[in-house]
C-alpha cells in the first residue's frame, strides 16, 4: 500500500456509509434528536485513566474531547430531551488493532429511563447491525465467579493477585483491587465470552461508577452501569446517570488525587457540568457505543484501520 491510499477498502467506506444512515434511522425513528457538541472544549475530563490532546488557541489550551458527554449533558439540563450524537472523539496514547486515537463514537441519552431499559434498545442496535439472535445478561460479580472462581465483594487483593497468577499473568508488583480487577477481565473474562456472542456486564463494583449512580443488589453497593461485549470485543459502556452535583464534584476531586499519585496533571473540573446538574439534569440513562468496532465486528475484520477511511499512521 502506497502512503497515500485510504487504509480502508472501497466495499468497507460504503459499508460505513451504510451504518452511518442504518443508526441515524434507527434512533431518529424512535424519536431521539440528533445534536452536534464541539469537538474542542476548554476542560479536559479528570479520568486517570484517559489523557487527551492539548491544542493551543488564541483563547488557551484547549482539549479535543474524548466524548461529547459533558456538552450533551448541558443539553439535557436545557431541556432538549432524548437525544444523540455521532461524531469524532480522541483519546491520546490509545493506537493498536482495537483502538484508534481518533475515532467516532455513538452516545445517547433517554431520559426516564434506567440503564436496565437502556440495555434492550442497545442490544436492538447491536443485535440487528451484527445480524444475532440473542443476548445474555450476567452480573459482574457471577462472571469472575464462573471463571476464576471468586467471590468479588469479599476478595482481597491477595486473593485477586493469585487469581491473575493462576491465569498466567505475569504481575509485576503489588498492585490495587481495581488493578487486578482489569487484569483478570483482559486476560480471563474476555477471552472466556469470547464465544459467547452478545454478552451484557452489569452491576459493577462501587468503585467502578465513574459518571454512573450507585444503587443496592442483593446486599452490596455495585455501579449502575453495564458494558457490551460481543465475542469478547467491548463495543459499548452505559450508565444510569448520576445527576447529584455534589457526588459528581467528589469523584471528580477523588480522581484528581488519583492523578496526583501517578504523577499526572491535575484537571481543572468542568464547573458547568457541576452547575447543569443543578439546574436539573433529567434522571435518565446514557450509553456510549463504539462506532468504528461495531463495524470493525459487522465487516468480519479484526482491525480498526480495515475500516477507517484513514488510520493513525496515515492520517
Amino acid at each position: 500500500m502506497s502512503e497515500w491510499e485510504p487504509s480502508a477498502g472501497i466495499e468497507e467506506l460504503r459499508a460505513r456509509a451504510a451504518l452511518f444512515t442504518q443508526i441515524r434511522a434507527f434512533l431518529s425513528s424512535r424519536g431521539v434528536l440528533e445534536v452536534d457538541t464541539p469537538l474542542l472544549g476548554r476542560f479536559a475530563i479528570t479520568d486517570p485513566n484517559i489523557e487527551l490532546f492539548e491544542v493551543a488557541t488564541p483563547d488557551g489550551t484547549r482539549f479535543l474531547q474524548s466524548s461529547p458527554e459533558y456538552a450533551m449533558k448541558r443539553l439535557l439540563a436545557s431541556g432538549s430531551g432524548d437525544i444523540f450524537q455521532l461524531g469524532k472523539v480522541f483519546r491520546s496514547a490509545e493506537y493498536g488493532r482495537r483502538h484508534n486515537p481518533e475515532f467516532v463514537m455513538l452516545e445517547w441519552y433517554r431520559i426516564d429511563w434506567t440503564h436496565y431499559q437502556l440495555i434492550r434498545e442497545v442490544a436492538e442496535l447491536l443485535a440487528g447491525t451484527l445480524r444475532l439472535r440473542t443476548w445474555q445478561i450476567w452480573s459482574l460479580e457471577a462472571l469472575v465467579d464462573h471463571f476464576c472462581q471468586i467471590n468479588l465483594h469479599d476478595a482481597t487483593e491477595l486473593e485477586l493477585k493469585a487469581a491473575a497468577v493462576n491465569a498466567g499473568v505475569d504481575v509485576v508488583g503489588n498492585l490495587g483491587k481495581l488493578d487486578y480487577l482489569d487484569l483478570l477481565m483482559t486476560h480471563v473474562v474476555e477471552p472466556g465470552i469470547a464465544t459467547w456472542g452478545l454478552v451484557f456486564i452489569v452491576d459493577f463494583l462501587e468503585q467502578q461508577a465513574a459518571l454512573s449512580r450507585v444503587i443496592e443488589r442483593c446486599g452490596n453497593p455495585v455501579a449502575a452501569r453495564f458494558e457490551a461485549y460481543v465475542y469478547g470485543v467491548e463495543l459499548a459502556n452505559g450508565y444510569w446517570e448520576e445527576s447529584d452535583p455534589d457526588v459528581l464534584a467528589r469523584r471528580f476531586e477523588a480522581d484528581n488525587y488519583l492523578r496526583s499519585t501517578r504523577g499526572q496533571a491535575i484537571r481543572e473540573i468542568d464547573d458547568r457540568l457541576i452547575n447543569a446538574s443543578r439546574a436539573g439534569v433529567p434522571d435518565c440513562a446514557g450509553v456510549a457505543v463504539g462506532f468504528d468496532r461495531l463495524l470493525m465486528l459487522a465487516q468480519g475484520r479484526s482491525e480498526l484501520s480495515q475500516v477507517m477511511p484513514f488510520s493513525w499512521p496515515l492520517a
